[in-house]
């Protein structure tokens, strides 16, 4: 039986997620703070608010910057819970604290309704060409449910584990995504600063084990100098905070995340909170007095 949806967050990422549900025929209830898009007004329908989202929809996924403003969309003022119950399934795909969502996850279950976190990683490309991937964590007879809706915004879509695991799977995603970026900023800067060509260098590199994502990707950036957005350094800064606050309550030492983190504040505190987190390599620059390529 087809569910009607719900879409709570319509930004960079959320936009076209929530147009790719449309495009494939689905009835999506809309509404974010900023205003819905013209071009999904025309194919889906508004909401007044979150809760009016909740009443009209069987599955209501939410797409917001951080915890505060999860929590806000579900319990806040016109938030979704007033309007849960029985066979409604909440579906955060935010980026947000583990521990947070656990406590969500239970009361949203308290009020009868069921909860899956599944956060993404591909970025606003990923999101336009339906090809995130998408980590999450709930019950395996609701990620069942969802799981089509999933494959119309995704590509590699795995159930990890209870409510939570979604999202520390995303900040375990966010550390290495992180600590690729610094080490291919480190190795163009230094291959740049001895004077080679760092677009051979990287050209090399790509066919060779030190080949990744981040090279081909990122990499291109540092040297093509195109630090728009993509995925914002705050956003990024977020996620670690996320990770550090995590280890710091688990008696864990994250170093090198610890560093990755300096060097996206040192960005921020230089005007770069907009950045694209590619440019984590201007703060290594600054301290270098050398760029890997001429702007």
């Amino acid at each position: 039986m087809a569910k009607t949806l719900g879409f709570i967050g319509l930004g960079t990422m959320g936009a076209p997620m929530a147009g790719h549900l449309l495009a494939a025929g689905h009835t999506v209830h809309m509404y974010t703070i900023e205003g819905v898009p013209a071009d999904l007004k025309a194919k889906g329908k508004v909401a007044a608010n979150a809760a009016e989202v909740a009443k009209n929809a069987d599955i209501i996924f939410i797409m917001v910057p951080d915890t505060p403003h999860v929590d806000a969309v579900l319990f806040g003022e016109n938030g979704v819970s007033g309007s849960l119950g029985k066979g409604k399934i909440v579906v955060d795909m935010s980026s947000i604290s583990p521990i947070e969502t656990k406590k969500f996850a239970e009361k949203v279950e308290k009020l009868g309704a069921r909860y899956l976190d599944a956060p993404v990683s591909g970025g606003e490309v990923g999101a336009k060409a339906a090809s995130l991937t998408i980590m999450v964590g709930g019950h395996a007879e609701d990620f069942a449910t969802v799981k089509p809706y999933f494959e119309l915004m995704g590509k590699n879509i795995t159930h990890v584990g209870g409510n939570g695991d979604g999202q520390t799977t995303k900040v375990a995603n966010q550390i290495i995504v992180a600590l690729n970026i610094e080490a291919v900023a480190e190795a163009l800067l230094f291959a740049s600063k001895a004077g080679a060509d760092p677009a051979k260098v990287r050209q090399a590199l790509m066919g060779g084990f030190a080949s990744s994502r981040i090279l081909e990707v990122h990499g291109e950036r540092m040297i093509k100098r195109t630090f728009d957005p993509g995925f914002r350094i705050e956003l990024h800064q977020k996620d670690l905070n996320l990770a550090l606050q995590g280890a710091k309550s688990l008696g864990v030492a994250l170093p090198n995340t610890a560093t990755a983190q300096e060097l996206f504040n040192a960005c921020a505190a230089n005007g770069g909170k907009a950045w694209d987190h590619s440019a984590m390599v201007r703060a290594l620059e600054l301290m270098a007095n050398h760029k890997v390529a001429k702007d």
